[in-house]
């Protein structure tokens, strides 16, 4: 049986030679993921995080350069044989270089985007700049790839980034009150003077708990559970307290009067033993804090005095207070 015409030209087993070199490529692009994913799973966090990050990046530009490769060997073969020259498309060497360049491309986005994945959960600063530092670097490489394209094909670039530029000059004086914001955002992130869970108290008397920093605002959830939405340029500019900074213990005053004809001594030493139960009994009690006294005024009808308390934090001071108050009157009372 006479074999189709096809079959026997020599364009036809160019072609699947051609096909061969391709799957021999992928079959080694699956190797070295795989070898990648086995280092992965066999070495230490850190270095394991490394290597799940190059299999996901490396992912798509290898692809795009096996095809990359695939062309070039097309191109070569079918010149070199003679075969229809005519057919090789004379702007192939454009497409290849501008192929290179998208690969890259893929691979920097990729790796940065998988590695703040990766990270942000171990930083708060991370986790806080991963969206829009993502964003900001896939507009920066996005824009990079498209003007080296535009130059390797010929094309004037200076007028484009002359462009970009008034462009975005316009646009700093139309987004004024945003970017304000933005660069109040950055510097809240970057400077930690409030952190996601703190409590704070900011200069108008609100108080509330950090539950969001944005990059136009900043959410706090105040003790009724309404969210107050605070401008960072606002926020930045203002006086606040940090209820959790540097720590959440805090002192806890607690004022209290007595009679003239009281025993001072005795007044400070009972005190002290109902401060000290406290403190040890009660769950948000610090029982390594050693309370004291301290008379400070000859008041209308009684000296007034100060105990010293402290709890584990600011908003659990209401509670040791009150306890300590009823435990202070119920030993007067025995006294």
């Amino acid at each position: 049986m006479e074999l189709p015409a096809w079959f026997q030209q020599q364009e036809f087993y160019t072609f699947c030679a051609l096909i061969a070199v391709v799957l021999l490529l992928f079959g080694v692009k699956r190797i070295i993921l795989v070898r990648l994913k086995e280092k992965a799973r066999s070495e230490t966090s850190s270095m394991s995080s490394i290597y799940r990050v190059l299999v996901l990046s490396l992912n798509a530009p290898l692809t795009v350069v096996i095809l990359l490769i695939f062309l070039l060997l097309a191109r070569n073969v079918f010149t070199w044989s003679g075969l229809h020259e005519q057919r090789v498309p004379v702007f192939l060497d454009g497409v290849v270089e501008a192929g290179v360049i998208i690969a890259l491309f893929l691979f920097a986005e990729r790796f940065f985007t998988y590695s703040l994945k990766r990270y942000r959960e171990q930083s708060t600063l991370v986790k806080n700049t991963s969206a829009i530092a993502g964003g900001a670097l896939r507009a920066v490489l996005a824009t990079l790839t498209v003007l080296i394209i535009l130059s390797n094909m010929g094309v004037s670039i200076t007028p484009i980034i002359a462009s970009l530029g008034i462009t975005s000059l316009a646009v700093a004086l139309a987004l004024q009150p945003t970017l304000e914001n933005f660069f109040s955002g950055i510097q809240l992130v970057m400077d930690k003077p409030i952190r996601i869970g703190d409590y704070i108290e900011l200069d108008s008397g609100e108080q509330g708990f950090v539950e969001k920093i944005g990059w136009r605002s900043t959410w706090i959830r105040m003790l009724p559970n309404n969210i107050v939405i605070m401008p960072n340029s606002k926020l930045s500019n203002s006086k606040l307290i940090n209820y959790y900074y540097p720590e959440r213990e805090l002192s806890v005053p607690v004022e209290v009067g007595v009679h003239y004809s009281s025993d001072l001594e005795l007044v400070e030493k009972v005190c002290i033993e109902v401060a000290e139960r406290i403190l040890k009994e009660h769950e948000y009690g610090v029982d390594t804090y050693q309370p004291f006294v301290l008379f400070h005024t000859f008041d209308n009808s009684s000296i007034n005095l100060t105990i010293m308390l402290r709890t584990k934090e600011y908003f659990n001071r209401f509670f040791i207070k009150s306890a300590f108050i009823k435990s202070l009157k119920k030993r007067f009372d025995e006294e």
